[in-house]
């Protein structure tokens, strides 16, 4: 059980946030001064084991040193030049993005909100100048239970009333179907339909997993209708699931991938859109872009990001850790869990509506030196640092195992 001293450093950090910063997020009452791999310190001496990963954007670690170095190097030279100069970074990063995602072209921008964004305006625009949707009639189908982020566009076709409440008018072209229900998906195509968005696994819907070979069949059912499949990897991809991209489980590709998070290697935001040329090739000057979007020190962050991603093998030790985590805890005994689901080392416990919400358990492990942080009320999202130990897990297990089993 961690103990704070008297006069805590952690309500003085905390108090200060609170007094003056918008009040629309609830973090679990710890503030971190430092990191290190797996592991965090607070601003008392509290050492913890990071099982969030600042949700996946921390796939290799707190402070990776090749990222770190890369960083340091490039804000000796240059840092930013603005998308009206070309720099010597931004080639090589989407060249060396492109080709690991086996994808022609790639669009750079910085948050995972902006990278969907970018993907709608792209499937948008492809709709009119190529399949010849009538102009302004385009529609996008996405799925029930659905984050894509939070620009008033992203809340419009969410499913979660607290994302949507107060921000309408909302942007109209969106229609939801279920998720993991590919006839569904068959039956909701109409004639002004363009695209399809998906999560190969919804991530803040619950770590929710679609049936064994959706993907496969949505991606055939695309094809067959002539829409874009865009898939949103942001959470999911580089490495996350056990794949470098978690639509390589199913074999396919999308016609648009968004990719962000993880790509900034936990240094810098970096994110962006990738397509097939015939869909990339509707920009033109001045129809989209980002002042920040593909800064040489975004790029070179990102780059080095994705070499030790690749380099160091992170999805085959996320599918190797990740089987082995599942395991273990689906064998706890406790009356709290209903259900543990994942893939890779992005996994959630979900808690029985009767032992109330999963915040209670994610407060109880951070006692414990465990940063955990609940998902839809009822689960504990997992999704440690790609990077963790064997041992690591092996300890941390121990105190799941204790936290969520019977009492006494």
């Amino acid at each position: 059980m961690l103990k704070k001293p008297e006069a805590a450093q952690t309500d003085v950090v905390i108090a200060e946030s609170e007094r003056f910063s918008a009040r629309n997020y609830a973090p679990l009452p710890v503030a971190v001064t430092r990191g290190d791999g797996a592991r965090v310190w607070d601003v008392d001496g509290n050492e913890y084991l990071d099982m969030l990963a600042a949700y996946s954007a921390l796939n290799q670690g707190h402070r990776h040193p090749r990222i770190v170095g890369a960083a340091k190097e490039q804000l000796d030279k240059l840092t930013l030049t603005s998308r009206a100069f070309h720099n010597d970074q931004m080639g090589p990063f989407l060249r060396e993005l492109c080709a690991a995602a086996e994808m022609d072209k790639a669009l750079p921008m910085n948050t995972g909100a902006e990278a969907v964004e970018t993907a709608i305006k792209m499937v948008r625009k492809w709709g009119y100048r190529v399949v010849g949707v009538p102009e302004g009639e385009a529609e996008i189908l996405v799925c029930g239970g659905n984050f894509a982020g939070r620009t008033t566009t992203l809340v419009s076709f969410s499913s979660d009333p607290t994302c949507r409440d107060g921000f309408g008018p909302l942007t109209p072209g969106f229609r939801a179907v279920p998720y993991g229900d590919a006839a569904a998906l068959r039956r909701a195509i109409g004639e002004r339909t363009v695209g399809f968005l998906v999560e190969p696994i919804q991530g803040e819907g619950g770590v929710v997993i679609p049936p064994k070979g959706y993907l496969e069949e949505v991606r055939a059912i695309c094809d067959e209708r002539g829409i874009a499949l865009i898939a949103d990897e942001i959470q999911t991809g580089l490495g996350r699931t056990g794949r470098l991209f978690c639509c390589d489980w199913d074999g396919i590709r999308p016609d648009v991938l968004t990719v962000g998070k993880a790509l900034g290697g936990g240094v810098y935001p970096v994110s962006a859109a990738l397509a097939r040329a015939e869909l990339m090739d509707v920009f033109e000057p001045g129809s989209h872009g980002s002042t920040f979007g593909g800064n040489p020190l975004a790029a070179a962050v990102a780059r080095a990001a994705l070499r030790v991603i690749i380099d160091e093998e992170l999805p085959a030790r996320a599918d190797e850790l990740g089987t082995w985590l599942l395991n273990e805890l689906r064998a706890i005994d406790s009356p709290h869990v209903a259900e543990v689901r994942g893939r890779g080392l992005m996994i959630g416990i979900v808690v029985r509506d009767a032992s109330g919400p999963a915040r209670r358990f994610c407060e109880a492990l951070m006692a414990r030196g465990i940063l955990a942080k609940e998902t839809q009320a009822q689960v504990i999202r997992l999704a440690p640092p790609l990077t963790i130990s064997r041992d690591d897990l092996r300890w941390a297990l121990a105190i799941i195992s204790d936290v969520l089993g019977p009492p006494g």
